[in-house]
């Protein structure tokens, strides 16, 4: 009997079909460790999950990727959800995935902890690159929804607390995947237009998935980029968003954060009340001091008898010329000391001093003194310089006294 055949497409779309009418397979949850991992230009994302002795193919197309709240890494251990089916143009089957779900902490814990490791590594915490918050601001820019009781708790304790301030409400959604672009727009906004001299952003409690708007890496870097100073103000003390590290300021609640945007009226007004107590003090004080030392110099010499005041400057000015002439008697005396001995010691080297006590000097007809019988000739012409003249003489001979 001869067995019909069929060609290799009808055989992958039989086997395709199959698969796709069991229901089992239409709705898998299968945990394993992903490998591979890559994602195309178009948005899809292909990847192999395996265990320790199996690997199975995996796609996940861009409209199901994009609802991913963190990022897949190689060698992650996830749970994947999806369903299985063939691909005829290889033949081979795959896992066509809708959700993955890391292990152990949440997809929304993960992605908080993946987004903030990538910030920190930039330097968008950086102590440095925080702005300072102005002491007495005239506009603060609200930038939250204008539904919710944060948005009225605020403006209440802001206008208790600094009525002068003018408030201005950017009101934007604070949940939901149109919330990021709404808050970045409106902190661009603010600081385009210069709107405030602070910005407060934030919104009420809730679940992580309530507050996850402030966990977008859009809003953490319009809050990084801000030129205006940022409060962020988002749930409860316990809450911690990625808002809460960028911002110039973090505020434990909405409420802080009104309190932490202007001065309390009533401290300023204690503080203007005890400068004033102080200022008046220490005028007082002042008056006081200047009164006593001008009530000591009514009583002083040189304003009830000014002449005396001259006459005794007078007779300073006598005792310093008295001393002045005295001094300069000394100073003479000292330099006629000193010219003596200087002009003793100059005599005492004088060449006349020599002569006086029977001394000659010889000198040859050139001007040259004789200092030894080698620089004489018998014949030569000689001028003896004596003490009280001179003597031209000849050389008629020459002896040299022999050495010992």
């Amino acid at each position: 009997m001869e067995r019909q055949s069929i060609s290799v497409t009808e055989l992958n779309n039989l086997i395709k079909g199959l698969l796709e009418q069991e229901p089992s397979l239409s709705n898998v949850c299968v945990r394993g460790e992903l490998s591979n991992y890559k994602i195309y230009p178009s948005g899809h994302h292909y990847f192999t999950l395996k265990d320790s002795e199996s690997s199975l193919r995996c796609v996940m197309f861009k409209s199901s990727a994009s609802k991913l709240r963190f990022r897949p890494e190689n060698g992650m251990g996830v749970t994947v959800y999806g369903r299985v089916a063939v691909y005829p143009r290889d033949g081979a089957y795959q896992l066509y995935c809708s959700a993955i779900m890391p292990e152990g902490a949440g997809d929304l814990q993960l992605a908080f902890e993946q987004l903030k490791a990538q910030l920190a590594s930039e330097g968008l915490f950086e102590r440095s690159h925080k702005k300072a918050l102005p002491q007495f601001p005239n506009r603060i820019a609200i930038i939250t929804s204008s539904a919710g009781a944060a948005v009225h708790d605020m403006i209440r304790i802001l206008g208790h607390r600094w009525p002068m301030a003018q408030v201005v409400l950017l009101p934007v959604r604070v949940q939901g995947v149109e919330a990021p672009p709404e808050i970045v727009g409106a902190i661009r906004y603010a600081n385009e237009f210069n709107v405030a001299d602070l910005i407060i952003t934030g919104r009420g409690g809730g679940s992580m998935e309530d507050l996850w708007a402030f966990n977008d890496e859009r809003v953490a870097r319009a809050i990084y980029e801000s030129r205006l100073p940022v409060i962020s103000a988002v749930g409860h003390e316990p809450d911690v968003t990625i808002a809460d590290y960028v911002a110039d300021r973090r505020a434990s609640t909405p409420s802080n954060a009104a309190e932490i945007a202007v001065p309390d009226q009533r401290d300023i007004r204690d503080a203007l009340d005890s400068y004033s107590i102080r200022a008046d003090q220490a005028m007082r004080k002042k008056l006081i001091s200047l009164s006593d030392k001008l009530e000591s110099y009514k009583n002083k010499r040189v304003i009830t008898d000014p002449a005396a005041h001259i006459d005794n400057r007078r007779i300073e000015l006598d005792h310093a010329r008295d001393r002045l002439a005295a001094a300069e008697e000394r100073n003479l005396s000292r330099c006629r000391q000193s010219f003596v001995a200087l002009t003793a010691a100059l005599d005492a080297m004088s060449p006349l001093r020599v002569l006086s006590r029977g001394y000659a000097i010889a000198e040859k007809e050139d001007g040259t003194t004789v200092k030894t019988v080698d620089m004489l000739l018998t014949g030569d012409s000689l001028r003896l310089q004596l003490w009280d003249g001179s003597a031209q003489c000849q050389v008629s001979s020459v002896s040299k006294r022999p050495e010992k």
